[in-house]
């Protein structure tokens, strides 16, 4: 990456003016820059300044210069703006979206430091540094600031990483501390980092590394876990001064470095894994640039300097432009800019990997942007801003994409279709297809919201040309197969993906319902096919007619137009949909019925109300019609039962309508009883499973409740009385009789006599039974009962009844068997007669009645030949010996081989004339060799003669006649009928009858007579020409006279064996069409003329005997014709012929053979997919060749010839790919591919150290890890160590990867004793440690001094080690004087030492990393030293910084300290607020801290809490002491401290309260006070208090037992001074010594009452009991009203610093404070 200088935004001034921050935007959009006046000026994306604000300081009376502005942030929807300052606050800006809004601050976070560094990487969250060393988060929704991390140093950088979900921060003490929020699944550590050298200033995090540089004019680059991986050292270049900041690219590939005049660049490689430095920006008298910030977009950098100038520069890698519309910018290796140079408007394409991006291409009407990188594939749409990258292995760039659907990108690769969805990172599906065209694929994705589905993915793909396959994407499960039995040639979803349209080749328009599996055509022949955008209405073109199916769920209701075009398209724009049709050179638009797609759009969303009201305004109609019923049924299934109601009526339905209207009421009254749609009331349901007819159901509910009456009811009203009985005799209902007297009642009412009989034949009431079934005229059903019913038999006026019913009915064979069944054969047999019922006849006749069985079967043959059943007549003719009947039954029949057999088993002479019959039967079917054998048996061989002469066959005839007949007689014949046919004109005829029989002077005559002098020439050269013996010449001169019978006659006389196939078949081709047909089946010679044609080339002849007569033999003529094709290199037409010869897989070889891979891939996918595997072994064989290997092995794989890619790959001698294929393919055959490449490699002698890397590297790639381990260990080069360590740990890692324990157990202990001989410890014992190798680890680190790692690997590994390795440490520091690392061993005795040597920082440092007890341990100890040196203070601030403890053993140093502190003199003062404050906070925390503890509420709590009072009533007198207006208050203090002088001084409580006192001229007060401090005083002197009178004090809770104080704590002098003021006013009359009494009679000081005894609770603020008007802090803690008023306004009016720290800790200690108006901001 270069950086190019662009322009000057803000030009530098002459002096000092620096940019302290910089900012860009998340849109890209806005550009902000703080200057050092602290004015943001704001720039936009161009450059050009469009606004600015000044920022406001924390408190405005200390003036605008009173900070500076140290961090600036953009928020994530760039429309605020978060500023820190120095002043300890950030402010967020709301800055709004247009230029010029007005700014407001909207958000402000007061800190207790100076904010030094600021971030905003996510919403709502602000990140930012103090200088006290803490890193905190701001959150902008609830206004609230909380601590992420705390260190002990100023935080000097800030940096997130690319996704803005970690955090880095830099100290001054150089420590990078990390933080995630979220860690994305790196795994990667939290917390301390890494220590630079100097303070890390410019701090950035790139996506591979972080890089940190400071003052020491080096840049260093560390690991994920803080490890050092590069280091540019700039400190010899004297031009180089210190680096101030950093920035990273928003692809996080790129950094920049400022420094004096100059900006460095650091571009990460990918393929080394490295920083590498870019020529670096040098700009003369630029001065340091002290801010950086890069556009979002990574296509500019903005650089701020120390004079106040803001430049801009370029950074990209390349730049192009891209069809003279879009302007392509590489702003980093995986990040690019493309711009739409018309419209501006930018696209930033980035691999959220950062892989490197190759080409981008701008495809599917410039709208979407692919890029490939080694990994993944990067898909945009420009349009919607929607971008993608989704794992994509390399394939050559072989994909082809598809951008028809707007949702989803279509990539068809190696027979495999991928779908991705614009705006997803991972791919929607994949499935397996060979079928690209799009329209072959519809893809819908939450086409139209659905009620109850959120997502809605669905996809319909070809598996094959006749089947359709969808699948559900977001299950990811295939929601069915559709197979077709023609060619599918267009398919299209609808946009709910529930329906789907497909057609075919024969132009059929199919539909599809994937939910219920139903297919139906639903037009024979279509043109044009779509479905209207936003609904599921079709509209098609069938011939001249514009179809259009409103309601799809009904296919038979369409709706058709006359069209004098085509359609050419289809468009919906602002309510209105129209088909645009070409007609000629206009086009023409039909408007579609809007309110009818509104229909189904309503129907779709569930808004069946909106759909019923539509309906009501349109005129009834076939399509008006079937969305009435659509309507009522989706109606009925939602149980909205109002319009279902409606729509019945709309139809017509008067009954459903009624019926529901009913059903209305009933659901509207359980509606208002019971709450609720009343469809749930079982009477509703119950009448809904009416109307569906599932009665059952309604029975099921009524049951439930039950209500067995209702049931009953219902199947009485539907006379359904069979169910209603059985409903009634499950409940046992007392109406049962009565129902089944009701139902045979009502059956005969009905005339329903037969089911009546059913009845009384079901309750045994068989007679009636029989009565009835004759009333109903079902005589044949009483017969089946009586003879089921012995019983019945035996009545014989019952069957009299039944018989005589049943003949008067004309049933003869029922009555046969009843008569039969009775015992009367005779009147059976009889009646089988007369119905026909020969089989019972005939089976009755051979049991009863044998003599009759001959008659009964010619009756049956003669009822049979009546019934045209002539076939079936024959055997019962022949069982009645009826021969000439059974043998004109078979003629009639056609059953001519059965009448021979009939015949010949005849008398010759009565069958003469059937023979005679038959045998011209034959000879119409040409079958002359029967016929002749039938005529002669006839005794008709004359006849047989004529039958052959007539055909033709001379040969034949005249063989016959000289088989019967002397050669005299046949020779007389044969010119009789050569006479005859001279008469009849049939002179060719009677021309061949006299060469017949020999006599050619009779046709030369004839022929002479008649004047026919050609053919007499012909004849007479014939004959000359075979007295000759030259037959050919004969044939040759009838060809040439196109005289073709004479020449084949000839030839089959005189000629060989095939010369008259030969002639025949020239006259064959002479004739063509049916004529050659009939001649050569004449001859038998058609299918050897087809071969001959064929093999001499003459294919169009062959195709035409084929085509007329074997079309069985056009395949074979098709795949010669194409193999001729073939050679004439005639390949496309050859191609046709293939396939039409069924033989395609021989035009796919043809290609092949020529490289021709397209036509021969498309010939195989549409007509042989089995030899597509052909086409891609042939294509990879020629990528072999070219050394296209990888195009090659892909070829291989999808032919699934893993086998051939491995025998190219040993061929071209790349082991390593052979290894992989085999190893993922042929696993089987692994074991003897690694023999052979062993083998290979040993033929090379790869002998050396590159060489047997080389060979390692080989067994490694292809996964032979034990070979190659072996490889690894034997690399030995002294000159190279570097490689032998490399090569020792590659085997070590490999081992413990990928061999066995027992294996990489021995590999370890092979390469880590050699490591540890390089000196390389660490890496022996990681390697021993990988095998659980703990003491040999441990002993590794040992040797190489490495104490800690040996420490903690015993301690996680092997604890009884520890010993022995503390052991071996103590060894060590004693024989090296280290005693400091004696901490890295045995902390507390290192800590004693420090202690006992007085190190108390190191010990202090040391103990607050170990856990907080020890700390406490070592402060206290320290405390008690400083207390013991009289250092009370520095002991208290050691409380103040590491807390205080509620540990019993450190309760009397917080005692000694308050002892110390109330001793201390010169204590009562206004400087002594802070040290009093700290008393004070000390005592809080410790008093919370027991609150939790087990000392709770114990004497010791309880004296504490005195304490903390106590350290608070001085803390805030100090804090009025300096407020003139609050010395009442201060007096009041010190006079309240005196109920405590039993833990106070009491002579100095008692001179602080009397000198007090006498400040605020309360005199009276004063001299009590100071009267007794002179008592206590000489009290001290004495040694005791015995002789101290308390009389002043009776009724007061000032305490009379304290204790004697060890010495004076008021000096002599102003001793002296008290006595003399007291003597001098004890003079005064007018002074009276009692102290002053409030309105309960008792002293105003004292919190008890006299008398009562009632206690009050002292003033917080005064320490005075709070009698009335008060304000409560919280429960037991109460100040005065108007003490706290007037120490509120004092404290406002003075902005007194410690008064506004007693408030803040009141606010603390009571946990909040009341509401005041009062404001000290």
């Amino acid at each position: 990456m270069q950086l190019r200088h662009v322009r000057t935004l803000l030009a530098p001034q002459d002096g000092t003016a620096r940019v302290t921050c910089m900012a860009w935007s998340a849109s890209s959009a806005r550009f902000a820059v703080c200057t050092a006046e602290r004015v943001v000026l704001l720039y936009d994306e161009q450059g050009e300044r469009r606004d600015k604000f000044s920022t406001k300081p924390a408190d405005a009376k200390y003036g605008r210069k009173s900070y500076v502005v140290k961090g600036m942030a953009f928020s994530p929807d760039s429309t605020k703006l978060a500023i820190g300052q120095t002043d300890n606050v950030v402010y967020v800006y709301r800055i709004g979206e247009e230029w010029g809004d007005k700014k407001v601050i909207c958000n402000k976070f007061i800190q207790t430091s100076a904010v030094t560094c600021l971030l905003w990487p996510a919403e709502n969250i602000i990140v930012f540094g103090l200088a006290e060393g803490k890193v905190r988060l701001a959150n902008t929704k609830n206004n609230k600031s909380s601590t992420i991390y705390g260190t002990d140093s100023y935080v000097v950088s800030l940096t997130s990483n690319v996704s803005g979900k970690g955090i880095l921060s830099g100290h001054a003490d150089g420590t990078i501390v990390r933080f995630f929020f979220d860690d994305e699944g790196s795994g990667e550590s939290q917390g301390k980092l890494a220590v630079h050298p100097c303070p890390p200033y410019a701090l950035a995090w790139a996506s591979s590394s972080i890089v940190a540089a400071g003052c020491d004019k080096k840049i260093v680059a560390y690991g994920k876990e803080g490890s050092v991986i590069q280091t540019f050292d700039y400190s010899r270049d004297s031009s180089e001064k210190e680096f101030t900041t950093a920035a990273t690219s928003p692809s996080g590939q790129s950094i920049v470095v400022g420094s004096y005049d100059r900006l460095r660049v650091l571009n990460w490689s990918p393929r080394r894994s490295a920083w590498e430095e870019g020529k670096p920006k040098e700009i003369a008298h630029l001065y340091t640039i002290t801010a950086l910030a890069w556009k979002r977009d990574g296509s500019r950098i903005c650089a701020g300097t120390l004079c106040g100038g803001v430049e801009q520069f370029d950074c990209c890698l390349r730049k192009t432009i891209y069809k003279n519309k879009f302007e392509i910018t590489y702003v980093g290796p995986s990040q690019v800019i493309v711009k739409n140079l018309s419209t501006g408007t930018r696209v930033v394409l980035k691999s959220q990997h950062g892989y490197e991006i190759d080409e981008v291409k701008i495809l599917g009407k410039d709208r979407y942007l692919v890029a490939h990188t080694s990994d993944t594939l990067l898909l945009g749409d420009v349009s919607s801003n929607k971008l993608s990258e989704v794992a994509w292995q390399g394939s050559g760039g072989n994909e082809k994409f598809f951008f028809d659907n707007e949702n989803v990108c279509m990539i068809f690769n190696a027979g495999e279709l991928t779908l991705v969805e614009y705006g997803s990172n991972d791919i929607l599906g994949s499935v397996r297809t060979e079928f690209v065209n799009p329209h072959l694929v519809s893809v819908r994705i939450n086409g139209r919201q659905q009620r109850g589905v959120d997502e809605n993915k669905r996809l319909a793909y070809l598996i094959d040309i006749k089947t359709i396959a969808t699948v559900d994407l977001v299950g990811g499960y295939n929601a069915g197969t559709i197979s077709h039995d023609s060619r599918i040639d267009w398919l299209e979803l609808n946009e709910t993906g529930h329906k789907l349209l497909f057609r075919d080749k024969k132009m059929r328009l199919q539909l599809y319902d994937i939910e219920s599996s139903t297919k139906t055509t639903i037009l024979n022949y279509c043109s044009y096919v779509q479905w209207v955008p936003g609904s599921d209405v079709v509209v098609a073109q069938n011939r001249n007619s514009l179809c259009i199916w409103y309601n799809i769920d009904a296919p038979e209701r369409v709706t058709m137009f006359p069209l004098k075009g085509d359609i050419v398209g289809l468009e919906r724009n602002d309510g209105k949909t129209e088909v645009i049709v070409s007609e000629g050179v206009n086009t023409v638009p039909y408007t579609l019925d809007e309110g009818l797609i509104e229909f189904g759009t309503a129907i779709d969303d569930g808004d069946y109300h909106r759909a019923a009201a539509f309906l009501e305004t349109l005129e009834m109609s076939t399509e008006t019609e079937a969305m009435w019923k659509t309507l009522s049924r989706l109606a009925l299934e939602a149980r909205q039962l109002h319009i279902a109601e409606r729509c019945f009526a709309a139809l017509g339905n008067i009954a459903r309508a009624r019926f529901l209207h009913e059903t209305n009421v009933i659901a509207d009254q359980a509606a208002q009883e019971h709450g609720g749609d009343g469809t749930d009331h079982y009477l509703v349901r119950a009448r809904l499973a009416m109307l569906d007819k599932n009665y059952k159901l309604a029975e099921m509910i009524f049951l439930e409740q039950n209500a067995p009456e209702e049931a009953m009811d219902m199947y009485q009203e539907l006379h359904m009385w069979d169910e209603c009985i059985e409903v009634a005799k499950a409940k046992g209902h007392p109406m049962l009789e009565k129902l089944r007297r009701d139902h045979y009642q009502w059956l005969l009412d009905t005339q329903q006599e037969e089911k009546a009989g059913e009845v009384q034949e079901g309750q045994g009431d068989y007679l009636a039974a029989i009565s009835l079934y004759l009333r109903a005229g079902l005589p044949a059903k009483a017969a089946r009962l009586a003879m089921s019913r012995d019983e019945l038999l035996t009545n014989m006026d019952v069957i009299d009844r039944i018989s005589t019913a049943l003949i008067r009915g004309e049933l003869y064979e029922q009555a046969g068997d009843l008569f039969e069944k009775v015992g009367n054969p005779r009147k059976a047999l009889e009646c089988y007669g007369k119905g026909s019922a020969f089989l019972k006849a005939v089976e009755l006749a051979r049991m009863a009645f044998p003599a009759e069985v001959v008659k009964l079967e010619e009756a049956w043959g003669d009822y049979l030949v009546q019934q045209k059943q002539l076939d079936a007549a024959i055997n019962h003719y022949i069982e009645a010996r009826c021969s000439i009947k059974a043998l004109e039954a078979a003629l009639g029949a056609r059953q001519w081989k059965k009448a021979i057999y009939i015949l010949d088993l005849q008398d010759k002479q009565a069958a003469a004339k059937y023979y005679l019959k038959i045998a011209e039967h034959y000879a119409a079917l040409q079958e002359y060799q029967v016929a002749e054998e039938l005529y002669i048996k006839g005794g008709q061989t004359k006849d047989a003669i004529d039958m052959y002469t007539q055909a033709g066959l001379w040969e034949q005839a005249h063989k016959l006649a000289l088989k019967c007949m002397s050669r005299e007689e046949v020779a007389v014949l044969y010119i009789t009928q050569a006479q005859e046919m001279e008469r009849q004109g049939k002179y060719k005829e009677a021309e061949r009858l006299y060469i017949t029989v020999n006599e050619p002077d009779l046709a030369i005559t004839m022929y002479k007579k008649y004047k026919m002098y050609d053919e007499m020439v012909c004849l007479e050269a014939e004959y000359h020409y075979l007295q000759a013996k030259d037959w050919k010449t004969t044939v040759n001169m009838y060809r040439v006279n196109d005289m073709w019978e004479e020449a084949y006659r000839v030839a089959k006389a005189y000629g060989g064996a095939n010369s008259h196939k030969h002639v025949a078949y020239l006259w064959a081709k002479s004739l063509g069409g049916e004529a050659a047909v009939k001649l050569l089946s004449k001859f038998g010679l058609l299918e050897m003329a087809i071969d001959h044609a064929t093999d001499s080339g003459v294919f169009e002849f062959a195709f035409e005997l084929a085509r007329l007569s074997m079309k069985q033999k056009m395949p074979d003529i098709h795949l010669k014709y194409a193999m001729f094709l073939e050679d004439e290199g005639k390949f496309e037409d050859a191609e046709g012929e293939f396939i039409k010869a069924g033989k395609p897989k021989e035009a796919v070889l043809m290609f092949v053979h020529n490289q021709n891979w397209d036509a021969a891939q498309r010939v195989a996918e549409a007509h042989d997919p089995d030899s597509v595997a052909d086409v891609l072994v042939g294509q990879a064989q020629f990528a072999f060749e070219q050394r296209e290997f990888q195009k090659a092995e892909a070829f291989l794989l999808r032919a699934q010839r893993p086998e051939l890619a491995i025998k190219y790959y040993k061929e071209a001698g790349m082991w390593s790919e052979a290894l992989r294929i085999c190893k993922e393919y042929m696993p089987g055959r692994l074991g003897e591919l690694q023999e052979e490449c062993g083998r290979e490699a040993g033929k090379k002698g790869s002998s050396g150290a590159e060489g047997l890397l080389e060979q390692a590297r080989e067994w490694e790639r292809s996964g032979e890890y034990a070979r190659a381990v072996d490889c690894y260990l034997k690399v030995r080069d002294p000159s190279n160590s570097v490689l032998v360590e490399k090569c020792l740990l590659k085997a070590a890692e490999l081992a413990v990867k990928f061999l066995d324990q027992s294996q990489s157990t021995e590999v370890t202990r092979t390469v880590a004793p050699q490591l540890v001989a390089m000196k390389k410890y660490s890496m022996a014992a990681e390697l021993y440690l990988n095998l659980d190798l703990i003491q040999e680890a441990i002993d590794a680190f040992i040797e190489g001094e490495e104490w800690s790692k040996a420490k903690h690997t015993a301690k996680e590994f092997d604890p009884r080690s520890e010993e022995y390795v503390d052991q071996r440490y103590k060894e060590y520091l004693k024989k090296q004087g280290k005693v400091d690392s004696l901490v890295g061993i045995d902390v507390m005795a290192a800590l004693d030492i420090y202690a006992k040597q007085e190190q108390w920082e190191k010990c202090l440092e040391v103990a607050a990393k170990q856990s907080y007890q020890v700390l406490h341990k070592y402060v206290a100890l320290y405390a008690t030293h400083l207390i013991c040196e009289g250092s009370w203070d520095k002991a208290l601030h050691l409380y103040i910084q590491h807390g205080a403890p509620a540990n019993p053993q450190n309760f009397n140093i917080y005692k000694r300290l308050f002892v110390e502190m109330v001793n201390a003199p010169g204590m009562n003062c206004a400087e002594a607020y802070s040290s009093w404050a700290e008393l004070r906070d000390v005592l809080l925390a410790l008093c919370e801290n027991l609150v939790k503890s087990s000392e709770a509420n114990t004497a010791a709590h309880k004296e504490f809490e005195r304490m903390l009072l106590i350290s608070h009533y001085c803390a805030t007198r100090s804090a009025v002491q300096g407020l003139k207006q609050l010395d009442t208050v201060a007096a009041q203090l010190s006079i309240s401290l005196l109920r405590h002088t039993d833990l106070l001084p009491a002579d100095k409580a008692f001179y602080e309260a009397g000198m007090a006192a006498k400040a605020v001229s309360w005199e009276n007060m004063a001299f009590i006070f100071l009267n007794h401090f002179l008592d206590l005083s000489d009290a001290i002197e004495e040694g005791n208090l015995d002789s101290l009178d308390h009389s002043d004090f009776q009724q007061t809770d000032i305490p009379f037992e304290v204790p004697l104080p060890a010495h004076q704590h008021v000096p002599e002098e102003q001793r002296e001074e008290v006595r003399d003021w007291v003597l001098t006013v004890s003079m005064d009359q007018r002074l009276e010594q009692a102290l002053p009494q409030d309105e309960r009679g008792t002293y105003e000081a004292s919190l008890v009452a006299v008398g009562t005894g009632a206690p009050s609770l002292p003033c917080m603020l005064t320490g005075y009991p709070v009698l009335g008007n008060k304000i409560e802090l919280r429960p037991g803690r109460e100040v005065k009203k108007d003490a706290w008023y007037k120490f509120m306004m004092a404290v406002k009016t003075s902005h007194s610093p410690a008064g506004q720290d007693v408030i803040e800790f009141l606010r603390r200690w009571c946990g909040g404070l009341p509401s005041t108006s009062f404001s000290f901001q």
